[in-house]
């Protein structure tokens, strides 16, 4: 589930400055002096930077993953299968996972009006209906599929298939899996390329796929109070999604991804609720979430050319707050791979170990720590910007 997140709400301050004269035959006036407040800054350049450089282009390259995934899941029939097939079709799986992990940070517009977020990660899996569905049918076809559940489809689904249960190991053998669930398998690959290539097209080509003279979303993002556009009335607004995208991401992992399966004590942690706990990629999950948070504050993706993003909005408000802001993003990123320990230990494990508790409670501080900061000083600088 996500948390949505309502707009805060702006209020225009004009603060006048009055002018006055010394005795009744003084007719002398003074200029007016208005206070400044506020700072400005021109979002125009990073608008269209984040919308063209960040968020259509990890689209572009979900869609893409889209295409090899079901490749390496298509190789899983082949007469001569090995398991160097198999291990390729879970790489597949975790290349597609990256950049719907960092797209997380910005889960706004067609990924949530044409609900491609349930349609491809819905959690947990239902395992039960998924043996039922692999139990009582045979020739699996993606029209199909699409008329079943969310919860025995998309990413979890292919990875419990690929991966095995996770319990103590995420390494499957390809003779472990039967031929109905390589068939399976296809017919789920295909569905998430189909969904993907539509979250691509609806960024690129058309926001509502019944509508084909809609605009792609990525011009409603980049032409904010353009008469036609009746999603976003100004760059204000456009910059409240980018912010709240953050916020809301940062709450759900520290707040729900880590802390609903972490508990309250070791008697109350639950491995059930770990999501990616069968190929054991929670903890590269939870870091690729807060990596989308820092490419949309840095404007580019991590080794990308230096181009405008939150961090320049920011530092045009203030430069102490701008470089906080970007060392809580970083650390709470390395908070998060620390959680492993020297011994790669799966998130799964560390939960229910002493040490890989507390390692997990200092990941959760920085959260904590990196939400407070968006929500409590970067936030409120849209009511201070001289739009």
């Amino acid at each position: 589930m996500r948390v949505k997140h309502t707009a805060i709400t702006l209020a225009l301050i004009t603060t006048l400055s009055a002018c006055g004269g010394s005795g009744s035959d003084d007719t002398s006036t003074e200029t007016p002096v208005v206070p400044t407040t506020g700072f400005s800054f021109v979002a125009t350049e990073m608008i269209i930077n984040l919308t063209d450089d960040v968020i259509v282009a990890g689209y572009a390259d979900l869609a893409a993953q889209g295409d090899t995934l079901l490749l390496a899941t298509q190789a899983l029939l082949s007469a001569s299968t090995t398991q160097a097939d198999l291990v390729a079709a879970q790489n597949a799986w975790k290349s597609a996972r990256e950049p719907w992990e960092q797209g997380e940070s910005h889960i706004f517009g067609p990924v949530d009006s044409l609900s491609i977020d349930p349609h491809l990660d819905s959690w947990p899996l239902n395992t039960t209906d998924l043996q039922t569905q692999l139990d009582s049918n045979s020739g699996f076809d993606a029209e199909t599929i699409k008329a079943w559940n969310d919860d025995v489809q998309g990413f979890h689904t292919m990875e419990y298939l690929l991966f095995g249960d996770g319990v103590n190991s995420n390494t499957k053998l390809i003779a472990d899996l039967s031929t109905k669930e390589r068939e399976y398998l296809i017919a789920l690959a295909e569905v998430f390329r189909d969904y993907t290539a539509q979250l691509d097209d609806a960024w690129q080509v058309s926001h509502n796929p019944q509508d084909t003279n809609a605009k792609p979303y990525a011009e409603l993002l980049k032409t904010p109070g353009d008469a036609t556009n009746t999603i976003y009335s100004s760059q204000l607004a456009v910059i409240e999604e980018l912010i709240n995208g953050m916020i809301g991401i940062v709450d759900e992992v520290g707040n729900g991804k880590i802390a609903d399966p972490f508990g309250e004590s070791l008697t109350t942690a639950d491995t059930s609720k770990v999501e990616s706990q069968y190929s054991w990629n929670s903890l590269t999950d939870f870091s690729n979430n807060i990596i989308g948070v820092r490419n949309v504050y840095q404007g580019e993706f991590t080794g990308g050319a230096d181009k405008q993003g939150l961090i320049d909005f920011v530092t045009a408000a203030d430069t102490t707050l701008a470089t906080r802001v970007a060392s809580e993003i970083d650390d709470a990123i390395l908070k998060i791979q620390a959680i492993s320990g020297s011994t790669s230990m799966p998130f799964r494990q560390a939960i229910l170990d002493d040490d890989g508790r507390a390692r997990t409670q200092v990941a959760v501080d920085a959260l904590t720590k990196l939400q407070a900061t968006l929500q409590s000083d970067v936030l409120p600088l849209l009511s201070d910007w001289n739009s």
